[in-house]
């Protein structure tokens, strides 16, 4: 989503600005802009497309000044083109944002009748507009704003510069994140701790209502009702060097050779290796009290829950419910009091989870599932189980995938302890497993050449089937994500089980279709499915161990054979190559992998 960094103080702010910006590449973007304030002037550099564009045009154009906001843009209202770029600016005041003016055609038409005229399509140049509504009115910059924001509905995060007040800086935040970073006789406005982490460890995060004012020593935080308040300073545990490639073509690709590892740390948090059991950090509710789960998430992290539902009622023998935080928000759902909610987001901002929280909160305990410690969701759940996947730059994700995995599984072990369902020496056999994944993962990282090989045969396609069962078929939505993301071919999942209830009738000698068959309990089940696919002519890619391959290897076209384990720790194994699959189809067709067409890294609005 939209990133935005904001800086006052005593250097050139242009540079440093572009510097953060590329910080905040990862959120997905289509347009960019700069502006800085110098000789009582507001000066401002945009262009639509990647930063590069952006960078050259500051190379013909340099901007002066030492207090300057920046913006990377995710278009909502209004084409991703030059004129619709951030910052948006009056001769007066200039603002960058994130999120949705719910109302801003009611502003807009309101602030046309005053005589004020618009120059893009954006709900966001009413902001700037309404401010200098009230400065016109000889109100100071800051009680401008004040003003404003109370007329504003939606989301937003805002950031303002001042012609009148050149060493001022404001913003405001109604959702989506917004970080106060604080420097040796400067200050900075950041969308997140990444986006600063090139300029200032000390950060603060405004919470949800509060608007900061900002000068070169000094920060002032209020709440929506004006109320001077006081926001922690926390040291970020983010640094430059900490979003780097190393010697990797694309992100994604240094995070899917990075699972071993995060996965490794993430299990390390939650497991002893010495005793086998599992150690929760502090939670504030009962396990052993808990009569249903419920989990919410969106995206990835949705399919990860529907893995978890698996082990939850099978391991911990409690009932499940799982929702896409978009569509519970909006029913009229039944909230057990003796319920658990889980919501798992990446970002730990994601709007629609975030939202569920706050709700669900009101009647019983929410446990997050989050990478990100200083995030909203963090911040405001119950109890927090953290992800250790450090950042994930990629948009499409991989890493913070397999380690909600490795949360969720060990979190299954502590229910299921506390409620008496496995005994000790399940523990440890269950938690021994675990322990083996990342070794596990590493082997199948090797297999990255003939992954890549196969890949060569699938980039003509322009449909793509995933099946599987149990476990297999999450994994199965989780692939075909993947390769609808990064690749643009267009894929489906299914339980294998529901082909013969329509998907079948789409099978023919073009379509590749992608079997996830582990040889568990389940294997005998999925073969029968395989072998309905092959007989209407499916280009069978079956991804199994030696015994899945040597039962069905004579009617598939191609294998990719990982190693044999247990059906507990299978899906963060399979995660793998369906990863790798995507990647490799994406880089030959030439897509941005690392940052898709139309999609954003963290999801801040709805």
């Amino acid at each position: 989503m939209c990133g935005i960094i904001g800086i006052t103080g005593k250097r050139q702010s242009a540079p440093l600005i572009l510097s953060g910006l590329k910080q905040l590449e990862y959120r997905g973007y289509d347009s960019a802009g700069i502006a800085t304030i110098t000789g009582g002037t507001i000066s401002c550099v945009r262009a639509s497309g990647k930063l590069i564009n952006l960078e050259s045009q500051l190379n013909k154009t340099p901007l002066d000044g030492v207090i300057g906001i920046g913006h990377t843009r995710w278009a909502t209202h209004g084409a991703p083109n030059e004129t619709n770029a951030h910052p948006h600016s009056t001769n007066k005041v200039s603002v960058v944002h994130n999120g949705i003016i719910e109302n801003f055609r009611e502003l807009r038409e309101e602030l046309s009748q005053h005589g004020y005229s618009f120059s893009s399509q954006t709900d966001t140049e009413v902001v700037p507009i309404l401010t200098t509504y009230y400065l016109d009115k000889g109100l100071p910059p800051i009680e401008a704003v004040s003003a404003a924001i109370k007329r504003l509905q939606g989301a937003y995060a805002l950031a303002f510069i001042f012609t009148e007040q050149p060493d001022l800086l404001i913003a405001a935040r109604n959702g989506p994140p917004l970080a106060i970073g604080y420097g040796d006789g400067e200050m900075f406005i950041g969308s997140d701790a990444i986006a600063l982490s090139l300029l200032t460890s000390r950060i603060s995060y405004l919470e949800d209502g509060d608007w900061a004012v900002l000068t070169p020593n000094s920060a002032k935080f209020y709440d929506a009702k004006d109320n001077e308040v006081t926001r922690k300073i926390i040291q970020s545990g983010y640094n430059g060097g900490s979003v780097g490639k190393d010697n990797y073509s694309h992100y994604m690709k240094k995070e899917i050779h990075d699972q071993p590892a995060v996965v490794g740390e993430t299990l390390k948090m939650f497991i002893n290796p010495m005793t086998l059991d599992i150690n929760l950090p502090e939670i504030s509710f009962d396990l052993a009290g808990i009569e249903r789960v419920q989990l919410i998430a969106c995206g990835t992290s949705y399919y990860a829950a529907n893995v978890a539902k698996y082990w939850l009622e099978s391991i911990a023998r409690i009932p499940v419910d799982i929702d896409i935080a978009s569509e519970y928000r909006y029913r009229d759902p039944v909230i057990e009091k003796k319920g658990l909610t889980i919501v798992i987001s990446q970002s730990g901002e994601t709007a629609d989870t975030l939202a569920v929280l706050r709700f669900v909160k009101q009647h019983h305990p929410v446990l997050a599932i989050v990478n990100v410690p200083e995030s909203s969701i963090a911040r405001e759940a119950s109890s927090v189980l953290y992800t250790y996947a450090g950042p994930e730059i990629g948009v499409a994700s991989t890493k913070a995938f397999t380690t909600q995995l490795a949360t969720l599984a060990c979190f299954t072990i502590a229910l299921a302890k506390a409620r008496n369902t496995i005994d000790s020496t399940r523990i440890k056999e269950l938690c021994a497993l675990l322990l083996e994944v990342p070794t596990q993962m590493a082997s199948i990282l090797s297999l990255d050449t003939q992954i890549n090989a196969l890949a060569h045969n699938l980039t003509t396609a322009r449909d793509m089937l995933y099946i599987g069962r149990g476990t297999s078929y999450a994994i199965a939505m989780e692939g075909a994500l993947k390769m609808k993301e990064i690749s643009y071919i267009h894929a489906e999942a299914y339980a294998a089980g529901e082909l013969k209830h329509g998907p079948i009738a789409l099978i023919d000698e073009k379509m590749p279709v992608i079997v996830l068959a582990p040889s568990d309990a389940l294997f005998e089940k999925t073969t029968s499915n395989l072998q309905e696919a092959a007989a209407r002519g499916g280009k069978i890619i079956l991804i199994s161990d030696e015994k899945g391959i040597n039962t069905m290897g004579d009617i598939v076209t191609a294998n990719i054979k990982l190693p044999e384990a247990n059906s507990f720790v299978t899906p963060l194994l399979y995660s793998l190559p369906v990863q790798l699959l995507s990647y490799h189809v994406a880089v030959l067709k030439g897509t941005d992998v690392d940052q898709p067409r139309n999609l954003a890294k963290s999801v801040t609005v709805e």
